[in-house]
């Protein structure tokens, strides 16, 4: 199912559910990257006005999902090696600060249930053969909860409402396989403890050392590729 965005009005209108389906679209690959919006055939597809269409997009843009020139139209972004390794380094701090916050700010509940969620996670089979550590979007998802338990407004808006679904993007238009699968769950399991601590300085080290491992992993990836050829 679509994610909704967590900066969304309480009132859903036709232009909330086109934003849903064509992110959706977007993110799963469904709609390639780099294809040109035809607005015409959208309208008519969703069977809504241009203005409708046009508010929608304009919520696509800002999530970084489609980029828009002057005479040229729309197109769904394309995923490059550098546009993801910008995202990493903009992640590591604005995360990093986010699982400090979390620290502070999360419920005893809201600990209890990532918690619980990590136990989830480590029943998934692709997890325990070390192969994969995919995580469904929203409440499945361990860097989102913390996002959100930051209770940090502006952290959310930047952190689930713009980057989210590109990071997803990318994740599935790179592959989910990963070396780091079970490094990566077990780095999961500790930050989760000190955020249950209080302790938020070293929550946020945790954080930040977990996505960069993940950023130099990539770097290391390229690296081989480059060698390769």
């Amino acid at each position: 199912m679509p994610l909704n965005n967590p900066t969304r009005q309480p009132l859903v209108t036709t232009a909330d559910k086109v934003f849903d389906q064509m992110q959706h679209a977007i993110v799963e690959g469904d709609i390639a990257p780099g294809s040109k919006i035809s607005e015409p055939e959208l309208a008519k597809q969703y069977d809504i006005s241009r203005s409708t269409l046009r508010e929608a997009l304009n919520r696509l843009e800002k999530c970084h999902l489609i980029e828009r020139k002057p005479n040229v139209g729309s197109r769904v972004v394309e995923c490059t090696i550098e546009g993801l390794l910008e995202i990493y380094v903009v992640r590591e701090a604005l995360e990093g600060m986010a699982c400090r916050q979390a620290a502070m700010n999360m419920t005893d509940d809201e600990i209890a249930d990532m918690q619980a969620m990590l136990k989830q996670h480590a029943n998934v089979q692709a997890l325990k053969d070390g192969t994969a550590y995919y995580q469904e979007e929203g409440d499945l998802d361990f860097h989102y909860k913390v996002i959100l338990g930051s209770h940090n407004q502006q952290l959310i808006n930047i952190l689930c409402g713009q980057l989210y679904h590109l990071v997803r993007m990318y994740r599935i238009q790179f592959g989910m396989n990963s070396p780091r699968a079970t490094r990566a769950f077990s780095e999961h399991s500790h930050i989760i403890q000190a955020i249950a601590d209080r302790d938020g300085e070293l929550a946020e080290l945790l954080m930040r050392r977990h996505i960069g491992a993940s950023r130099k992993n990539i770097e290391k990836k390229i690296a081989e590729q480059g060698n390769q050829e």
